[in-house]
């Protein structure tokens, strides 16, 4: 425990033995290893050794907020050191991403660094709640994060929902957009569609479907209770040439209860029902809905 103390810092091992990872007490992790690092331990690494953060989930930076952050780090230097872990080839950012790429705007060739050593879990846990806590993420960004925190760490659902202290549903309808077409996604991600735009087109079945809709609400800035009614009018669907398979509608009904239920495509016929998913973990989040235990 002794070695671990001294690797993470001070209160910092309880942090990550805790179930819950407050986001506000993550939000204190650089603070915290920064004032038990003695000055010795605060070292010039030179910025061509670092490397991002294998489990970074943040894609997109602000360039104006980049370049007025390098203007900052001329005038006076960069105020607190990163936290890097040593890797194979350099040091991984742990914390600081923002103020590495600055500093190269800025024409450093050195940054001051304090290293520890974490796990990659907690490299993950890390760059996702810092990232949430300050709200830099777009929605396909934290979507993307949520995905491989299931995935990589192998946590269901209800135990994410807890650990990054957001609602289950949340998390449920942030995973649910991961199915749009990669062209709508890239619009979500540039801030062209809003998060409850995506939402409304996840529930839709065809691609060709949700991008002509994308399209629609990109150009002609539709609000959302708009398109909410432009999805269920087939006179409209027809207006913009999207074809629609011809199917019964005795139990349409019932699939759109169980698609809101299990937030997937769910088809009833021939007196079966179809639930989709698109990958193990997203066949465990129904499971759970389902109260389905291996």
């Amino acid at each position: 425990m002794e070695n671990k103390k001294r690797a993470l810092g001070r209160g910092l091992e309880q942090l990550f033995n805790n179930e819950n990872l407050d986001i506000n007490s993550i939000s204190t992790i650089e603070k915290r290893i920064y004032e038990d690092s003695s000055k010795e331990e605060i070292i010039e690494l030179e910025l061509s050794e670092l490397r991002v953060n294998p489990y970074q989930p943040r894609k997109v930076f602000d360039t104006a907020a980049l370049q007025e952050l390098a203007e900052s780090i001329k005038e006076h230097g960069v105020f607190q050191p990163i936290i890097v872990k040593k890797s194979i080839k350099g040091y991984d950012i742990i914390a600081g991403e923002r103020r590495v790429r600055a500093s190269k705007l800025a024409g450093l060739t050195k940054i001051p660094a304090i290293i520890r050593d974490f796990t990659d879990e907690q490299m993950m846990e890390i760059a996702l709640l810092e990232n949430l806590q300050r709200e830099n993420l777009n929605a396909i960004e934290e979507a993307e994060a949520y995905q491989a925190m299931l995935t990589k760490l192998g946590l269901t659902q209800e135990e994410l929902s807890k650990k990054v202290g957001k609602s289950r549903s949340h998390i449920t309808n942030l995973l649910g957009i991961l199915r749009l077409p990669n062209e709508v996604r890239q619009m979500v991600s540039e801030g062209k569609l809003s998060m409850s735009h995506a939402r409304v087109l996840s529930k839709l079945e065809s691609d060709d479907q949700i991008v002509a809709f994308a399209n629609k609400i990109k150009e002609e800035k539709l609000p959302v209770r708009e398109i909410e009614k432009l999805t269920e009018n087939k006179e409209v669907e027809k207006k913009i040439k999207v074809e629609r398979k011809s199917k019964s509608h005795e139990y349409r009904y019932v699939e759109d209860m169980l698609r809101d239920k299990f937030d997937t495509k769910v088809k009833i016929k021939e007196n079966k029902i179809e639930i989709s998913f698109i990958n193990s973990a997203d066949l465990n989040r129904i499971l759970e809905v389902l109260d389905v235990k291996e």
